[in-house]
């Protein structure tokens, strides 16, 4: 990485952060809102070219509205609102499954193309709807409330207090799969609602969460969290084996994710702080760092073996940002040197590599020489949430 910041662009500046967040939505709007069909236009090039207009996926939709609602709420122009407004809308009647409840993962148009009930969509959508909500969507609660009782009477787990994975569209077939990553995005989806609302059972959930899987899952795969698990929530060192690019359930120790349970527990402790969560936060970015970042290239790698070595040495937009989140949070509670030179290194490698300056949004993904696969910046369900995530919580950090 390059050894110091490019000193034209300062990453700690709010402004600066602001405006980087609009860079990514002027990508997006107007061209993402489908008028024909409602709700967003998934698929787009590098320079904006539209190359999908016809899928819908529930993570995309929810992330759409997540970035306009934080446009709104970084009182950006009128059309940031509106925006995250047609997306509740769409999925109040498209996505909303009027016989069953729960949310369809995937849409054709407004046609029903995968039915599947998902823990991760369904987590997407109490984040989505919370988020809308607190930027000023009124109608958005109704989702919350929705969605959050959906969670509580078909996902909830209470014998190992975690989230299970996937229903079939009547709620009478549940796969034996588990998974940490919609947890963990349960975990963010609480502490958004609770941010929302200020209701305790969000938060109370949240901490339930990242307690369990910092702490309980993470002991059983070695002080690391794993992404895969059986019914009992043993680790499954088995399941999709060497299959890191599943979106939803890869193989391997994910340094991205650490870096994300690192900044969800600071998040935490900004409401209900305990020691064990700075101790967990700071263990894990290390993890994160010390065994990912690689030290030729820049970057952060994608995957670790079962015995953590490096098994998938791309570069991935989201791992990025989440590390950036990671330490904007950290410096701010600790003011430890360490974690603003990290901040500082992981933004110049991300302006230098994945910000796409010219035309807006980031890359999707890198080799680890940092050359782009294709010229698709978004494919479903990218939207670019996870660098406006990691700049809002940068502001909000730093304030």
């Amino acid at each position: 990485m390059a050894d110091s910041l490019d000193s034209s662009i300062d990453f700690k500046d709010e402004a600066e952060l602001r405006k980087q967040v609009f860079k990514i939505l002027d990508f997006y709007y107007p061209a993402c809102i489908d008028h024909e069909k409602g709700g967003y236009i998934n698929g787009f090039l590098d320079d904006g070219s539209i190359n999908d207009t016809v899928t819908k996926h529930l993570v995309a939709t929810n992330r759409y509205i997540y970035i306009f609602s934080i446009g709104a709420i970084l009182d950006g122009p009128e059309w940031c609102l509106e925006s995250a407004r047609h997306g509740i809308r769409f999925l109040k009647e498209h996505h909303l499954d009027q016989d069953n409840n729960g949310y369809f993962f995937e849409l054709k148009g407004t046609d029903v193309e995968n039915d599947s009930k998902m823990a991760y969509g369904h987590a997407f959508t109490l984040l989505a709807s919370a988020i809308a909500y607190e930027a000023g969507v009124e109608e958005a609660k109704d989702v919350l409330d929705n969605v959050y009782g959906v969670l509580e009477t078909h996902f909830w787990d209470p014998e190992h207090g975690f989230y299970k994975d996937e229903w079939n569209a009547a709620w009478t077939s549940l796969s034996s799969y588990r998974g940490q990553n919609p947890n963990m995005h349960m975990c963010e989806a609480m502490l958004t609602a609770y941010e929302a609302t200020g209701e305790e059972k969000y938060l109370d959930k949240a901490y339930t969460l990242a307690e369990g899987v910092t702490g309980k899952l993470a002991e059983r795969s070695g002080g690391m969290v794993w992404e895969n698990y059986t019914p009992e929530w043993q680790p499954d060192w088995e399941f999709n084996k060497n299959n890191t690019k599943d979106e939803f359930r890869p193989f391997g120790f994910v340094p991205g994710h650490q870096f994300e349970w690192s900044k969800l527990l600071m998040w935490l402790d900004r409401h209900q702080s305990e020691p064990w969560m700075l101790e967990r936060s700071e263990a894990l970015f290390h993890k994160g760092w010390d065994l990912g970042l690689d030290q030729e290239y820049g970057g952060i790698f994608f995957a670790l073996s079962p015995e953590r070595k490096v098994i998938d040495d791309d570069k991935n937009y989201w791992v990025m940002a989440e590390a950036i989140s990671a330490a904007s949070l950290l410096a701010a509670k600790t003011d430890n040197a360490f974690y603003w030179d990290a901040y500082d290194q992981l933004f110049q490698y991300s302006s230098e590599h994945l910000m796409d300056h010219a035309h807006g949004g980031w890359y999707k993904l890198l080799n680890r020489e940092n050359q782009p696969y294709s010229d698709v910046k978004t494919s479903p369900p990218k939207t670019d949430y996870h660098p406006v995530a990691a700049y809002y919580q940068s502001i909000l950090a730093f304030d």
